[in-house]
């Protein structure tokens, strides 16, 4: 099962290295997700990851990094509704809803769905979906390998993730708590 890590929304002393030791241990993709962030920080994190990684990193926000990086991709938001002229790397975006997923997945690289379980980094942020939705939407094929587990995912409830079809987690919350 594909893992992707969302980094915390605000930066924090040590993330680069936290970052570069996710990749070093084997992580395919980061997510770089720091909605508040100056250009300048995000720039200033992306320069403190080991170059060779920065072809595993998607960013959420000023996509001219991801040019100007040579970065994997870019994940479309309401902020950033659109991808970059010219840029060829991956697009992924976040969806809410079985709809959102059946009439957007196959514009995109991958796409999440959340949220799948109660949020651990946002409070207030619980499941919208029952287990039995997510397998009728399984065998229906709208939950498949484009469609990532987002909300409240953690390293022990993988299985359950991978059991319900989805191609991958995005894990924000239980990925930090080491720090």
């Amino acid at each position: 099962m594909k893992i992707i890590i969302i980094t915390l929304p605000d930066f924090f002393e040590r993330e680069a290295f936290f970052i570069n030791k996710f990749f070093a241990d084997g992580l395919e993709t980061l997510h770089l997700r720091k909605p508040k962030a100056q250009l300048d920080d995000y720039e200033r994190l992306i320069q403190q990851i080991d170059s060779y990684y920065h072809n595993r990193i998607v960013v959420h926000d000023y996509f001219e990094l991801a040019l100007k990086y040579s970065l994997k991709g870019v994940h479309l938001n309401s902020r950033n509704p659109k991808k970059p002229e010219g840029f060829l790397g991956t697009v992924s975006k976040s969806l809410h809803s079985s709809l959102e997923v059946e009439s957007e997945k196959d514009k995109f690289d991958y796409v999440s769905l959340s949220p799948i379980f109660d949020s651990i980094s946002k409070q207030g942020y619980n499941s919208k979906f029952s287990i039995q939705e997510l397998k009728r939407l399984k065998n229906k094929g709208v939950i498949d390998e484009k469609v990532y587990a987002l909300g409240g995912v953690t390293f022990e409830n993988l299985s359950i993730v991978e059991s319900l079809g989805f191609g991958g987690a995005m894990i924000l919350g239980a990925a930090w708590r080491v720090i």
